[in-house]
């Protein structure tokens, strides 16, 4: 079986080894009591630490796919009827036997697809989507909406919109700037919640003013956000050189930086 690993995903390598040795299962690539390549091989053909594979077996041991036999290696272990089931052909069951107590009862494919229709756009929607032209907007507002709602949400970009995968059973959001660019982009009539930003006064209220020889560090992976933040502290009477603007994406920005202030003093900023 072929695997292929990417360092450059928000995917989790071990989520990545995981995911495809489950579905060379399913697939029939890896055969029950075939043995699986060592965590010294795998580690040393990708490149990745040995720590890393160790833990996609022991989460594929612990799920049932495979057996992990010390002194022995790693086998496809066989899997159960109610593993299959649980591996995805359970909702094919389930709509087999839908259909076969429908037209049992006399119901025409057609009237049974009329009433699907219908009770599925009744459903509400099971993730969000966050339409967004800007890859480092879009990560940002996919992390916090994620961490609010607790409901699963991804990121599109406007092109993306013609994707009818992307968009079923999705809720678009976008931010308010946007809102019109999106909703051209998208079908005809899909809803679009506009996330609107807060005022910088009201995000200032009742925050206290930094004394005159703090230091301030600003950190974001978006670039518009750091100018713009820069722009208002200035404009807010802040020294610009006790600020600190850190961008997220360049290799080093955690390291400390020495800053000059109005009183010719050097500090460092963390």
């Amino acid at each position: 079986m072929r695997l292929w690993l990417s360092r450059s995903s928000e995917v989790p390598l071990r989520e990545q080894l995981v995911t495809q040795i489950r579905l060379g299962i399913v697939s029939g690539d890896l055969k029950v009591r075939q043995k699986l390549p060592s965590t010294r091989e795998l580690a040393r053909r990708f490149r990745i630490h040995s720590n890393t594979v160790s833990a996609a077996y022991r989460e594929l041991d612990r799920t049932g796919w495979v057996a992990v036999r010390k002194g022995s290696g790693v086998y496809v272990r066989e899997r159960s009827s109610e593993q299959i089931r649980d591996a995805g052909h359970g909702l094919d069951e389930a709509i087999a036997k839908f259909f076969k107590a429908a037209r049992a009862k006399g119901h025409s494919l057609g009237e049974i697809q009329t009433r699907l229709q219908h009770w599925l756009a009744q459903q509400p929607p099971d993730h969000f989507v966050v339409i967004e032209p800007d890859p480092e907007l879009r990560l940002i507002l996919v992390t916090e909406i994620e961490s609010a709602t607790k409901v699963r949400t991804l990121g599109a970009a406007p092109d993306d919109c013609v994707r009818v995968d992307l968009l079923t059973g999705a809720q678009p959001v976008a931010m308010f700037g946007q809102i019109d660019r999106i909703r051209a982009a998208l079908p005809a009539g899909t809803d679009v919640l506009a996330l609107r930003a807060r005022s910088v006064s009201e995000s200032m209220q009742g925050r206290t003013r930094p004394a005159a020889d703090a230091l301030i560090a600003v950190v974001s992976r978006w670039p518009e956000f750091l100018r713009w933040a820069r722009a208002i502290l200035v404009a807010a009477g802040l020294d610009p050189d006790s600020l600190s603007i850190r961008n997220a994406q360049e290799r080093g920005w955690q390291r400390p930086q020495i800053l000059r202030s109005g009183s010719n003093r050097f500090s460092n900023a963390q």
